[in-house]
């Protein structure tokens, strides 16, 4: 059959996926693959989601597109009117658009022309964190921290200043408590500021929980109150990137809910809409849209499918069922399950330095040794592998080279369907158990 696909890799085909039922997706041979890390965090209610299919196949009947510089459409304002009642306070507007990348770009976009509005045209740095991942269009790309990423298109890149993450296995000391690492390396943000100059600094940009590039790390606890406090401090704005781990995934529809704070801009995609329609969403607060209105009046951006009628439809089924009762509680409740079950196959294991996450956001790290946390010669290639052996073992997972500088270091990163079951855990333990070994034996 000829094939004029242009994929993600042209030195292999890929298995023809047909169907997908629960947590599993079918390809044309038959097989079925656990889908363990939800493609990439995006699958979270599985694929077979009557209730959100039901509520496309209704838009599609009703009215499958209408362009936002002409219209709105209900439910896109319904959609908008939930995310803001279960947003953070202060969060008050939401710009619709069609995924990670694009909400991340237009964050940034917004927060300079936020600046510009309100007079302060000076302002125009952005600082993230190393070994972040915030998306793949160019703006989104240069707040990235991940070099492998960012190497080849450098030169296109806009400059941003990068501090350390909040990463405890690698960046804490031994005579630090996790609470001491987490404000040390949260002052490296005021120290940057100061550096670049408070009056040029416009915003900084987190993952509450970092995802692909280093695998589920969490802050240490008072890290992000301490981030929100220099931001306050110094008149910068804060963008927390849950475009993964946002919408349930760490068992909080938002996860800087865990943390106690609230950002100026929130970004969402992927689990929003669980894989049923491409979309995303910029959240942001009264203050920086009452800018925009009562200045120029026009937010200088957008796209062609801003606020998609069956892409809102199919994210609002979504969200029902992301709130619906004891659905936040399961995720919790089932990942603790994961925790446990992969302590207990892995914990022990002599090239295991640590599993982390929150809620069904799980990571594993490789060490070749644990007592020194040296990791594996990059040249090994072993996340490759993982997620070869994995895959032919039928399970679908994520695993990440370079978790500690872009180069060194490997992971695997766990992002299963909130519905899977306790016999299901168990199949991804045990696969991604015997995919270690083969891959470490190979």
């Amino acid at each position: 059959m000829p094939n004029h696909i242009f994929g993600r890799t042209a030195k292999s085909s890929m298995p023809v996926a047909i169907r997908g039922e629960g947590c599993y997706i079918i390809d044309d041979q038959g097989k079925r693959y656990f889908d363990g890390s939800g493609g990439a965090a995006v699958s979270c209610l599985g694929h077979s989601n009557e209730s959100v299919r039901l509520a496309v196949r209704e838009q599609i009947d009703h009215l499958e597109f209408a362009h936002t510089g002409f219209f709105t459409t209900p439910v896109a304002e319904t959609l908008a009117d939930k995310l803001v009642a279960l947003a953070p306070e202060g969060i008050d507007r939401v710009y619709l658009v069609s995924g990670g990348s694009e909400a991340v770009e237009a964050s940034i976009k917004l927060a300079r022309q936020y600046f510009l509005e309100i007079g302060e045209p000076h302002r125009h740095h952005v600082i993230a964190r190393r070994q972040s991942y915030h998306g793949n269009t160019l703006g989104a790309l240069a707040a990235g921290g991940n070099e492998w990423r960012r190497a080849q298109f450098a030169p296109l890149l806009v400059p941003t200043t990068h501090i350390s993450p909040c990463y405890a296995y690698r960046g804490q000391r031994d005579d630090e408590t996790p609470e001491q690492y987490g404000l040390r390396v949260a002052n490296e943000l005021e120290t940057e500021i100061q550096r670049l100059g408070p009056e040029t600094v416009m915003a900084f940009i987190a993952e509450p929980v970092v995802g692909a590039t280093s695998g589920a790390v969490t802050a240490a606890s008072g890290y992000f109150k301490r981030v929100r406090e220099i931001c306050d401090q110094y008149g910068v704005l804060l963008i927390l990137d849950e475009v993964m781990c946002g919408m349930g995934r760490t068992g909080y529809l938002f996860a800087c809910e865990h943390d106690g704070i609230t950002a100026d801009i929130i970004t969402i995609a992927k689990g929003l809409g669980a894989g049923y329609q491409p979309i995303g969403a910029m959240l942001t607060s009264q203050k920086i849209f009452d800018a925009i209105a009562k200045g120029s009046g026009f937010f200088q951006h957008g796209h062609t499918y801003l606020g998609h009628p069956v892409a809102a439809a199919a994210a609002n089924a979504v969200l029902d069922v992301l709130t619906s009762d004891g659905m936040m509680d399961r995720v919790k409740t089932q990942g603790e399950k994961l925790q446990a079950a992969l302590e207990t196959s892995l914990g022990g294991h002599p090239h295991i330095g640590d599993i982390r996450g929150r809620g069904l956001f799980r990571g594993i790290e490789l060490v070749q040794d644990r007592n020194t946390k040296a990791a594996f010669d990059p040249a090994k290639k072993l996340h490759a592998k993982i997620k070869a052996n994995a895959f032919e073992r039928g399970l679908i997972c994520y695993p990440m080279g370079g978790t500690i500088d872009g180069v060194n270091g490997d992971h695997v990163l766990l992002a299963p369907p909130f519905i899977i079951d306790d016999s299901q855990i168990d199949e991804v333990v045990s696969k991604l158990t015997q995919s270690i070994e083969a891959a470490l034996q190979g």
